[in-house]
This record gives structure tokens, C-alpha cells and sequence, in this order.
């Protein structure tokens, strides 16, 4: 497999990303939950139930680190662990009612905070950030598809 190259638009459209990504996290409501919790939430929301050996890798920690994590998610009710019903050695981990409220809420705060900053855009570039939806959120499918 020959490596990819990186054309000018990629560069810009990393740059962007990057940009504002770091605008995401100045809107993120500062909380209890670190980014890693939060986006461990949102996958167990997302996807449903994980084994704990499944949630690591794509948060970019270690094993030893996700396990931490995941008993201080269990300790203050956003999330549980149970036996793996077809491997009684395996731990799963869901989302709780309280966990998905969390998610709810950071999410709502930063639309909240983002609805503000999109009102300051002309129709035409509001526009263009909804029609980019789609594309972005395929973006993050091929994403996922790599990291597993």
C-alpha cells in the first residue's frame, strides 16, 4: 500500500478541524467529567454496551487507565458493569439513566453556547455548516471503522 498524500485542502482541512476543535472544548461546560469520561459516556450512548477491553483502545489510554475510569464512572452512578452474558470472565459496561443525563446535558450546554456563535454567521455560510453535516459525520463512521 502506497502512503497517502497529503494534498493543500487536506492541510486546510486539518487546520480547520483543529481550529475549531479547539473552540468545541472552550464551549464544553466545565464539570465533574473530563473529556475522556465524557466521550466514553457518549460511546456507551451511542453504541450501546462495551466490554471493558473494547473501551481503551479508542479513547487513546491504557487499559489500567480505562478500568480507573470506569470504576470512578460506577462510583458516581453514570455507569455499571456487569458479567459478560456470553463470557462470565468479561466485565460489560453500559450507560446509566444518570450517565445519559450527563451526556444530555454537556450536549445541551454547548448547542446552547454554539447557537449563540452560529447566529453570528451570514444564511449562506449557516447554510454551508448544515449541508457539511452529513460528510462530517461519515468523516467520524470512517474514523470509527479504522480505529476497530
Amino acid at each position: 500500500m502506497q502512503p497517502a498524500t497529503t494534498t493543500d485542502d487536506d492541510a486546510a482541512i486539518a487546520a480547520g478541524f483543529e481550529h475549531f476543535y479547539e473552540t468545541l472544548r472552550r464551549l464544553t461546560p466545565r464539570g465533574p467529567l473530563s473529556l475522556t469520561a465524557a466521550s466514553t459516556l457518549r460511546r456507551l450512548e451511542r453504541s450501546g454496551p462495551h466490554r471493558l477491553c473494547e473501551l481503551y483502545a479508542p479513547e487513546g489510554i491504557s487499559q489500567p487507565a480505562m478500568t480507573q475510569l470506569v470504576t470512578r464512572l460506577e462510583k458516581e452512578g453514570l455507569a455499571e458493569r456487569t458479567s459478560d452474558p456470553n463470557d462470565g470472565r468479561a466485565v460489560v459496561v453500559s450507560i446509566t439513566e444518570a450517565g445519559r443525563a450527563a451526556v444530555a446535558h454537556r450536549r445541551q450546554v454547548r448547542a446552547e453556547a454554539l447557537s449563540e456563535l452560529l447566529r453570528g454567521l451570514a444564511p449562506e455560510e449557516h447554510a454551508a455548516v448544515v449541508a457539511a453535516l452529513p460528510a462530517l459525520e461519515r468523516l467520524s463512521d470512517l474514523a470509527a471503522e479504522q480505529a476497530s
